[in-house]
């Protein structure tokens, strides 16, 4: 099948906390975005068509030795060149404009003054709210380009060259705080860079589905299957390429949710009629992980072992050389990909072992959750696969702190089924992006019957957000809280206290391990 068309607009990273949430926005505007490292050689960036150039945010200046800066070919390549924040500063810079230590920063909501109207404020208001996040200021815009807006203490908030196709706007249009931002990301896509709107759910199947026959042939393909939506998008994904060549695989790693086995063979097996071979290894697991505490040597054994297990049933099925994974790009992020630091590594990127027998097959990669559940949607999964919250690949292995054992486990199964049932019980299991118990391997004192009693405590998690990149703790209801504390203490043995986790992300991550 020959690959539809798409145009490619490049973000450049230049340290930014929004630089996966630029990248989101314009695909919202159904234009495909990829994010690279400011360290990507030009000529390697030029190797990739881009249609145009979008410079990210970040947290240095621009007077700092060693700040981060790009190649100056960029502003001779004719490309459509759009600075965000720090992006703007580098451009007004370069260009000749003037960007001072003015001692006097602009952070949260700010009100822009637009003064001439260009390309990216056309039919917009005048006077409009911006998201500001910055120390140093744009005073001067280069000799060539034009003020089209300005605040209280940013002269030059907004310029641009149109005859170059360079914009720069020192506030952060990609936040839902800037009202109007999102139609200055589309005024800038499709008037200044003429790209087209081509990324659409049906063209990221035909174009998955195309990649993954061209990847794999005719052999046969192993999926690892957990039951959560990225592993059913992409083995849904994989089938409708290649049908009956694909076999899926279930690990019971004895880590899983509570009835997690019997839901996969009744919705995979029984339901959509998938070849699928069920594992049962918890006790291999569990050995592995045995007075194991660090929780990057946890997420790193139990991705081996994953492999291995899988490299066992590729043997006994002659189906050695693909695997399919339902990797998404923020595990990318999370695992160290690029320049990025290693947050935690994702059992399914950064615990793979080096020496493993598959190659990969990750139709999903370049992916955000969002995107995934779309596509998932196109494809005809059931709305219980498709918007289940996501749980981590290692499962209750990184929600319990300390060494796991299997008293631990079955504890923390118990707790996480109430707080998954009461928080649909309240009708916010859409509305919120986890939910779940974690179990610290520590003891609590506490009261129950008269009797001084001395269990573990559950640390309730709920969280909200929408790329799983930053998220915020969500404002539960009191009656929720109180009936989730209730359950779990009176229900789950070993329990006598409940906690409530109210740390955002960042400092925190979403989970704890």
């Amino acid at each position: 099948m020959e690959q539809p068309e798409r145009d490619l607009v490049i973000v450049v990273d230049l340290g930014a906390q929004y630089a996966q949430m630029i990248a989101r926005r314009v695909r919202e505007a159904h234009v495909y975005s990829e994010i690279v490292p400011r360290s990507m050689p030009f000529a390697e960036i030029l190797a990739k068509g881009p249609k145009a150039i979008i410079l990210s945010g970040g947290p240095a200046s621009v007077h700092v030795d060693g700040a981060p800066s790009v190649d100056p070919a960029l502003y001779e390549s004719d490309l459509p060149i759009f600075g965000i924040c720090y992006g703007a500063q580098l451009l007004a810079r370069d260009l000749g404009g003037v960007v001072a230590k003015t001692g006097r920063g602009e952070y949260g909501r700010t009100d822009l003054t637009v003064g001439t109207t260009g390309p990216l404020f056309r039919e917009q208001p005048t006077s409009q709210p911006v998201w500001m996040s910055h120390f140093d200021t744009i005073t001067e815009a280069p000799a060539d380009a034009t003020v089209f807006a300005s605040t209280g203490d940013t002269p030059a908030a907004a310029f641009g060259d149109p005859e170059r196709r360079i914009y720069g706007v020192q506030f952060h249009p990609e936040v839902a705080h800037t009202e109007h931002g999102q139609d200055m990301l589309k005024a800038f896509l499709f008037d200044v860079a003429e790209c087209r709107p081509t990324w659409t759910n049906v063209s990221i199947i035909e174009e998955a589905v195309a990649e993954i026959r061209a990847q794999v042939g005719t052999a046969r393909v192993l999926c690892g299957l957990s039951g959560g939506v990225d592993s059913a998008v992409a083995a849904a994904l994989v089938h409708k390429a290649i049908g009956d060549q694909l076999t899926c695989v279930f690990v019971d790693t004895g880590l899983s949710r509570k009835g997690e086995a019997e839901q996969v063979e009744e919705t995979f097996r029984r339901q959509f009629e998938v070849d699928l071979v069920h594992v049962k290894a918890g006790d291999r697991f569990l050995g592995a992980l045995d007075d194991i505490v660090e929780p990057e040597r946890k997420r790193k054994i139990i991705g081996e072992l994953f492999i291995r297990v899988f490299e066992e049933v590729a043997r006994e099925y002659d189906a050695a050389g693909f695997l399919v994974q339902g990797t998404l790009y923020p595990d990318i992020v999370e695992s160290g990909g690029g320049e990025n630091a290693v947050i935690k590594s994702h059992h399914n990127v950064g615990g793979l072992p080096d020496d493993m027998e598959f190659e990969l097959v990750e139709p999903l990669r370049h992916l955000f959750k969002d995107e995934v559940r779309a596509v998932g949607e196109e494809l005809g999964l059931p709305e219980e696969i498709v918007w289940r919250q996501p749980f981590p690949g290692p499962g209750l292995g990184v929600r319990i702190i300390g060494a796991i054992t299997p008293e631990r486990v079955a504890i923390l199964q118990e707790a996480d089924a109430i707080v998954v049932e009461e928080i649909r019980r309240a009708g916010l299991y859409r509305e919120i992006w986890q939910s779940f118990a974690v179990l610290p391997a520590v003891r609590t004192v506490g009261v129950q019957g008269d009797d001084r009693t001395y269990a573990y405590p559950i640390v309730l998690r709920a969280v909200t957000s929408d790329d799983a990149m930053t998220a915020d703790w969500a404002r539960l209801p009191y009656d929720v809280l109180e009936r989730i504390s209730s359950r779990v203490i009176n229900e789950v043995p070993g329990v006598n206290r409940v906690a409530y986790d109210i740390t955002s992300k960042p400092p925190g991550t979403i989970e704890w391990e």
